[in-house]
Parts: structure tokens; C-alpha cells; sequence
């Protein structure tokens, strides 16, 4: 395992691979039922490969990752780790709000301290108000008191907004997403440049859109082995995510062994790449961008909200896959998995309560109405 370090923080090594909680082993393939057996077994493995960043939230899977994370770290684990949590910005605004907020998350963790800390969704006038009711003051003095080893935020917005946050005050680090596929429509290059200016360390979420990236279609397949490399799709996407001095950890969420076992061989060997490395990359990119239609990392929180139990991710993975493969095989697959199960895009009510959690702000309804037009024209 390669080691970085937070610029404020130099004496604390982290993994370049961080454990990613957003998606974990789960039961029967319902996505609200977290495998705690398999989850404490993959988590395990990992420390024992030297992962040693793990991050969850309070949102995550519902409020149980926080849980369930903090059981599978019992028995000595929690020592070998540097944890991380996160809450929304918006339930910490006031002072008390902040302190109960904090404090509940310790016990669902099962520890009075966390290593990192970081307000979810930050923007610019969520920390104004934060600063303005206490709840800032009150995550600085539980910073203090020891039970926040480091704060930081987690930002899906513009480069613009990220920049403004950056610049507000000494964060220790910061949470973006960023992958190759999509880096011109997030902070990108001249972003990170600006955290590392700041001396704000930066952690990677999605570095493979939701897995997306590592389960690539054979027109991508093929535009990849026109390069010597001999590295698997995911190895592609988090090279690029690690040829970038300013990331200290890119985080992936691991679902089996098999997940964990290729992210670890990439993270060992990860190194600078070439010229023709990166022109690769580009030609890989433009390869995606001429069919690809909907940007979902497969993230999974629409459907956590969804009241008529549209498996959303799924059924967009399926429209996009109708692009570089078969049609007729994704309208066929869409029709026996979905629309005679009563799980159809044609169920979407477009009532708007997936939109707030969506990180790449996309219109679900509008593209679940089109996904389901085109599917069914097969």
C-alpha cells in the first residue's frame, strides 16, 4: 500500500485507497439491507492489506453504515484505522443542533472520537449560517475537547463554489467527486490546484462512478487494449485519479473480495503516468462521451427515496448500455427485470424527491421518461 498525508496533518500517513462506505455488501440484493458479515469480513481484509482511511456518513444506507461500520471496527480494529464521518450541512447549523447531531454519531459509531469530520453539501451560505447560529463554534470546540480529530467539507458543486470554500477558512481537507469520465464537469485539475495552494487535502469519492467505469462495454474494452498497459478499466480510472499529487486517498466502495483485490494491485503499483497514457485516457474518454446519455454514478440514494421502488441506477445502466451494446438485449432485460415486475421507469411520478440527493443534479424523472420511450421502441 503507497501512504499520503494532509498537508496540515504531515505526520499522519493515509492509505492512497480509502474504504468507501456509500456502497457495501448487501443482503439478498436488497440495497437497505447492509451484509454486516460480509461487510466486517471485507473491512478486515482491507486493514490487514493497509487500508486505513474509512469513511461513512450519517446518510448513509439510511443511517446504517454508521452502525454497522462501527461494529465491524469492535475488537481492536477502531485502532488501526483513521475514521471519517460526515453529516449534512444543513442539521448542524445551530449550536445545539451541531452538538446533538455529533454526539449521536459517536454512539452509532461506537467511539468517542472520530479522526475527520466533514459538513455534507457544504455551500457558501450554508456556512454563513453555520458560522452566524454556532454551529461552526460548536464543532471547533468538540474539535478541542478531542472528539473531532479534523474537520473538513464534502462538495459536489462548481469549481466556483469548491473555491469559495476553500478559500473561507483553514480546512484540513475537503471530499469531491472525480473521475476521468467526468473531471471538465467537476472541480477539476485547476480546482485541486487551488485546494493545494490552500494546503487543503483532498479526498476522491466516485473515482469509478459508482463502478460504472470498471465495467466497461467492449467498444471501451477495445479502445483501452489498443495500450500496452496490461490494466484492468478500474486500474485506468484510479491511476488517473492518483496521478494527481494533490489527492491524498481516493475512496471506493468495495462489495466483495473480488472489488477489494483489483483496487489493492492498482493502489501497489499506482505511479505517474505517461504521455501516452493520458492520450489513452482521452481517446477513452471521447469513446464514452459519444454514446453515453445519462450521467448516473449509480449511487443508489434515489431509490432509498423512491415511493413507488423504481430501481433507478439500474434501469439508467441499462439505457446507457443499450448504447454500446445491444438494444435489443436492454430492452429485453429492462421488460422481465422491471416493467412486468411493476418496477418500471413508467412508474416515476417525477415528484422531485430523489432531485436533493442526486450529485449529479440529474432531472430523474424527465430521464426515466426517456429511458423507458427508447427501451421500449426496441
Amino acid at each position: 500500500m503507497q501512504y499520503r498525508f494532509f498537508p496540515r496533518v504531515p505526520g499522519l500517513a493515509i492509505s492512497a485507497l480509502g474504504f468507501g462506505s456509500v456502497r457495501l455488501p448487501t443482503l439478498g440484493g436488497d440495497p437497505t439491507r447492509i451484509d454486516e458479515a460480509g461487510l466486517a469480513r471485507l473491512l478486515h481484509q482491507a486493514i490487514e492489506a493497509g487500508v486505513n482511511y474509512v469513511d461513512t456518513g450519517w446518510s448513509y444506507f439510511g443511517g446504517q453504515s454508521e452502525r454497522c461500520l462501527g461494529r465491524a471496527l469492535r475488537g481492536g480494529w477502531r485502532e488501526r484505522v483513521r475514521l471519517a464521518t460526515q453529516a449534512p450541512a444543513g442539521l448542524l447549523a445551530s449550536e445545539g443542533a451541531a452538538e446533538g447531531q455529533l454526539s449521536g454519531q459517536l454512539e452509532r459509531l461506537g467511539t468517542d472520537r472520530v479522526d475527520f469530520y466533514l459538513l455534507e453539501g457544504l455551500t457558501r451560505e450554508g456556512l454563513g449560517l453555520l458560522e452566524r447560529q454556532g454551529g461552526l463554534a460548536a464543532l471547533e470546540r468538540a474539535r478541542s475537547q478531542g472528539r473531532i480529530g479534523h474537520l473538513g467539507f464534502a462538495c459536489s458543486g462548481s469549481r466556483h463554489e469548491f473555491e469559495g470554500l476553500v478559500d473561507a477558512r483553514d480546512w484540513d481537507l475537503c471530499q469531491v467527486p472525480l473521475n476521468f469520465l467526468d473531471s471538465e464537469n467537476q472541480i477539476g485539475p485547476e480546482g485541486l490546484r487551488h485546494a493545494a495552494a490552500r494546503k487543503v487535502g483532498v479526498v476522491v469519492a466516485e473515482p469509478l462512478r459508482g463502478g460504472a467505469l470498471a465495467r466497461a462495454a467492449p467498444v471501451v474494452e477495445e479502445a483501452w487494449s489498443l495500450s500496452d498497459r496490461p490494466w484492468s478499466p478500474a486500474e485506468w480510472a484510479l491511476r488517473w485519479v492518483w496521478d494527481r499529487t494533490e489527492v491524498v486517498t481516493a475512496l471506493c466502495g468495495m462489495r466483495s473480495e473480488g472489488h477489494l483485490s483489483t483496487n489493492l494491485r492498482a493502489a501497489a503499483a499506482a505511479g505517474a503516468l505517461s504521455s501516452p497514457d493520458l492520450d489513452r485516457i482521452e481517446e477513452v474518454r471521447r469513446t464514452y462521451r459519444t454514446r453515453r446519455r445519462v450521467p448516473c454514478t449509480s449511487c443508489g440514494s434515489c431509490q432509498l427515496v423512491c415511493s413507488k421502488q423504481i430501481e433507478v441506477s439500474n434501469i439508467f445502466s441499462l439505457y446507457n448500455e443499450a448504447m454500446f451494446e445491444s438494444k435489443a438485449a436492454a430492452a429485453a432485460e429492462y421488460r422481465m427485470a422491471y416493467l412486468q415486475l411493476g418496477h418500471g421507469a413508467d412508474q416515476c411520478l417525477d415528484c422531485g424527491n430523489c432531485a436533493p440527493g442526486c450529485p449529479k443534479h440529474i432531472p430523474v424523472g424527465e430521464r426515466l421518461a426517456e429511458a423507458h420511450a427508447y427501451l421500449m421502441s426496441a
